[in-house]
């Protein structure tokens, strides 16, 4: 098998190609080899290593050697399969259930969560040394902090803490008298202090109890002489408004938001301004000025409330609009005293409309007449509430409209009301819009329960679909009087110099001036 060595066998075998065996050849050395290659075995060995075992299954398709090829690699695969061991699932026996004393033992070696309960770990039994106290001893006061949760009440509070139910009764009545226990704010916290009980089996009484029930009040009930008295703590509250004026930028809200006001007085002071002028036209250049309720307590807290002014000032052009309550509807008004409110008119009843405004065959009648109104078909006893703000001009049986509710808005408006099954409007009461006027009924010349609107303009029927409306209100006398004097009020609170620091006048001044004012 060797020819000259190792280098020879070498070379031979790379000259023989990558599928095929090194053939047998005759060492030149070693003659006892001649025998072996001249015999039978030799032979086989010969043919074997001369015949192409890896046949390329691609090429040649249908040969002799393809064939072959295919033969041995389907008996290949099949004696891999046959050699694939049984996947079986190998079943291993149950574990017996733990008994009682298994799962204790199991329990007290666990971990488990100290707030679910639990009792992890061994405990030993006392040895002789221990020796049993006749009773444990007790801290003679407890000091806690408790807080009102959404919805929770203030006596269960009090009860978690560790008071007595009749304590906690007791205390609650006190607090209503001088603050309604529904005007606790959730999240109030309260620091009790629980002093020394006879015994264990007792609740320990309350000796104090502090918190703050108000922005400007203090409650705290003291033990005195065995009875429980309450004691008011007032806070003093400096309620001077506080005044925000800046440059607008390129950014109203972000001006507004870096001088200080929050967002929720920018978004008001946005829609007030909007009645009088377009946002779009207000230059870079304008001034913002906002004043808004500001409450700072003694102890330091500070809260701020509503925006009660917004003004705009661009060049000799001047916006100033003030929060004015009349009639029980808070609105902005000018600083003449004009007020305007824009909308639509509410649909007076939840129901589908049946019959449209214009000429039409009466149900009833039985000839073509003026429908001056629409109808909104709606089950018996729907509420009817009044399209919007108005004086009730009539109330009452109105012919063939049965029970009957007309209201007069301003701008010359009215709107009617017919076919109603009951009455709750009183003439020359002075309704808002959404509120109850009567409910949905069949009286009159009506062939089922269902609501007649209509609508008069100076008089005349228009179609109540087509109508939206301006309100314009002008405040006169003491009103007007009063109106003009806290807005001089508002006005007279001074701003002092910008707060936040800027490398350029025109930074500082588009930062905004955030002060605290002063009393005027």
């Amino acid at each position: 098998m060797f020819r000259g060595g190792a280098q020879d066998l070498a070379s031979e075998g790379l000259a023989a190609g990558g599928g095929r065996a090194l053939a047998l050849v005759r060492p030149a050395r070693f003659p006892q080899f001649d025998r072996l290659i001249d015999s039978p075995l030799g032979t086989a060995v010969d043919r074997l290593a001369g015949a192409d075992l890896v046949v390329d299954l691609g090429a040649r398709i249908g040969s002799r050697e393809w064939f072959r090829g295919l033969f041995t690699c389907l008996s290949l695969c099949t004696a891999a399969g046959l050699m694939v061991p049984d996947f079986r699932p190998i079943r291993l026996p149950a574990e017996p259930q733990m008994g009682a004393a298994q799962y204790e033992q199991a329990r007290t070696l666990a971990i488990a969560p100290l707030a679910l309960g639990a009792d992890t770990g061994r405990r030993l039994a006392p040895s002789a040394q221990v020796e049993t106290l006749d009773d444990t001893p007790e801290r003679p006061r407890v000091e806690l902090t408790a807080t009102l949760g959404q919805g929770d009440g203030f006596a269960r509070v009090l009860e978690r803490a560790g008071v007595a139910r009749s304590e906690a009764a007791q205390v609650a009545t006190l607090v209503d008298r001088t603050v309604p226990l529904d005007d606790l704010r959730a999240g109030t916290r309260m620091d009790l202090v629980l002093g020394r009980r006879e015994s264990k089996r007792d609740a320990r009484p309350l000796e104090n109890l502090a918190f703050r029930a108000r922005f400007d009040l203090k409650l705290a009930v003291e033990r005195v002489d065995g009875a429980l008295r309450l004691q008011r703590i007032p806070i003093r509250v400096d309620n001077t408004p506080l005044r925000i004026q800046g440059r607008v930028g390129s950014s109203l809200y972000r001006s507004a938001r870096a001088a200080g006001l929050p967002a929720g007085a920018i978004e008001t002071f946005i829609k007030a301004v909007s009645q009088k002028l377009s946002m779009r036209s207000i230059g870079s250049d304008a001034r913002f000025d906002a004043i808004v309720e500001h409450a700072r307590a003694e102890t330091g807290e500070v809260k701020v409330g509503e925006l009660l002014y917004a003004g705009v000032t661009e060049g000799k052009k001047k916006v100033q609009m003030l929060k004015w309550t009349t009639g029980g509807r808070q609105q902005w008004y000018e600083a003449s005293g004009v007020g305007e409110s824009k909308g639509v008119m509410q649909r007076p009843v939840l129901g589908h409309l049946t019959s449209t405004f214009g000429m039409r065959m009466h149900p009833i009648l039985g000839y073509s007449r003026m429908h001056q109104g629409v109808d909104f078909g709606a089950p018996m006893g729907a509420p009817i509430v009044a399209a919007t703000d108005g004086v009730i001009a009539f109330a009452g049986r109105h012919g063939g409209h049965g029970n009957y509710v007309r209201i007069s808005h301003s701008g010359g408006i009215a709107t009617g009301y017919a076919h109603m099954s009951r009455i709750i409007a009183r003439v020359g009461e002075r309704v808002r819009q959404g509120q109850l006027i009567g409910y949905v009924g069949s009286t009159g010349l009506s062939t089922g329960p269902h609501l007649h609107y209509e609508m008069y303009r100076e008089g005349r029927p228009i179609n109540p679909t087509s109508l939206k409306f301006t309100t314009v209100q002008q405040l006169s006398g003491r009103e007007l009087a009063s109106f003009r004097a806290k807005l001089s009020n508002l006005l007279a609170v001074r701003v002092a110099g910008p707060v936040v620091a800027s490398e350029t006048p025109e930074k500082s001044a588009e930062a905004g001036d955030r002060t605290k004012p002063r009393k005027g």
